[in-house]
């Protein structure tokens, strides 16, 4: 740093003084930042919203997601000003992603979140994407296991293994991957697993059943988590995600089963034993009945007998409390997997 002229002047202490506080670096810090990124330019926008509380509240895998998108927009149109964009860009957006309308749905929401914290700190006055519609999807999405095709996979993992535990917890909570991963002894409270989901941050209980109590008893007691690597260390929902297709491989499977096929999965067996689509949010934490009905088109809305345990010999295991027979709860999947329906995720519409 060059001190100003004359030295021992007002102006010179003023600037001496900042340079040992450490204030000069910070002021040159976001000078050269200024300079990289103009003023109400998208990457103005990138900037001021990758560094919002409403960016940082969302999960992190959904940061991921947010960042990955929009870093490589801000690239591509960094330079641009945020006044001079017109829905025909986001049009052109989302035609360039025309061969993959998933992913084009994906970039308009993330551009939607942006653009709307945009303007609710004045970086611009008209939302570009509003009255854009989404690309329609011509596929069904996940695919959704069917029954034969769960047998199919434990008939294929003994008890023990990981990939046993992994279709246990992903078929006996109907939660996410990203949830499976974290769950854990210390979670385990009475009859029931407490879940924390990661992307919605809801909170419940649900219910383990004898499926899944059979699958923890033989689970080692000496780590965090339930899944652990050949390294004792926890899987990464990335991770976890690649090695259950290879455990699905292995069991000859469909290539279309995937570990949110289960999730689906469940929801599908609950909405066939004659749960209400509220009960059904109660377990598997959606917030919205939309997202309850998209993963529950595969149900024949049929009626299923609820079978009993052989033996509450798969609950010896367990604390004290766990579901004994005769127990008056869900039955998930119309086999022996137990499922709390009241004492779950609390839904946000009203029964």
């Amino acid at each position: 740093m060059t001190l100003p002229a004359p030295p021992l002047s007002e102006a010179w202490w003023d600037a001496y003084r900042g340079c040992i506080a450490g204030d000069f670096e910070a002021r040159e810090t976001r000078e050269l930042g200024a300079e990289r990124t103009r003023p109400g330019t998208v990457a103005a926008l990138y900037v001021a919203y990758i560094g919002s509380a409403a960016f940082k509240g969302l999960a992190e895998s959904t940061q991921a997601v947010h960042r990955n998108i929009l870093s490589r927009w801000r690239d591509q149109w960094g330079d641009r000003r945020l006044k001079d964009l017109q829905p025909r860009h986001v049009v052109g957006w989302l035609d360039e992603r025309a061969d993959t309308p998933a992913a084009a749905q994906v970039f308009l929401k993330v551009m939607r979140r942006a653009m709307r914290y945009g303007g609710s700190i004045g970086l611009l006055e008209n939302d570009p994407t509003a009255g854009i519609k989404a690309p329609t999807l011509k596929s069904r999405g996940i695919y959704t296991w069917t029954d034969e095709e769960v047998e199919q996979y434990r008939r294929n993992h003994e008890l023990g293994t990981n990939a046993r535990l992994a279709v246990e917890l992903l078929i006996g909570t109907a939660q996410r991957r990203s949830d499976v991963v974290r769950m854990g002894r210390q979670h385990v409270r009475g009859d029931v697993l407490h879940v924390r989901q990661e992307k919605t941050g809801c909170e419940g209980d649900i219910a383990i059943g004898p499926d899944l109590a059979a699958a923890l008893a033989v689970t080692p007691h000496n780590n965090l988590t339930f899944l652990t690597t050949s390294w004792g260390q926890p899987y990464t929902a990335a991770g976890f995600g690649n090695h259950f297709r290879e455990w699905c491989d292995e069991a000859g499977l469909d290539r279309r089963c995937s570990s949110h096929g289960l999730r689906k999965a469940a929801c599908r067996q609950l909405a066939e034993s004659g749960c209400t689509a509220h009960e059904i949010m109660s377990i598997s934490g959606h917030i919205t009945l939309a997202e309850v009905e998209r993963y529950t088109k595969a149900s024949t809305r049929r009626r299923l007998p609820v079978p009993r345990p052989k033996s509450e010999q798969q609950l010896a295991n367990l604390p004290s409390g766990s579901p004994k027979l005769g127990d008056k709860r869900l039955m998930l999947f119309g086999s022996t997997t137990t499922v709390a329906s009241r004492r779950g995720f609390e839904p946000l519409l009203p029964p």
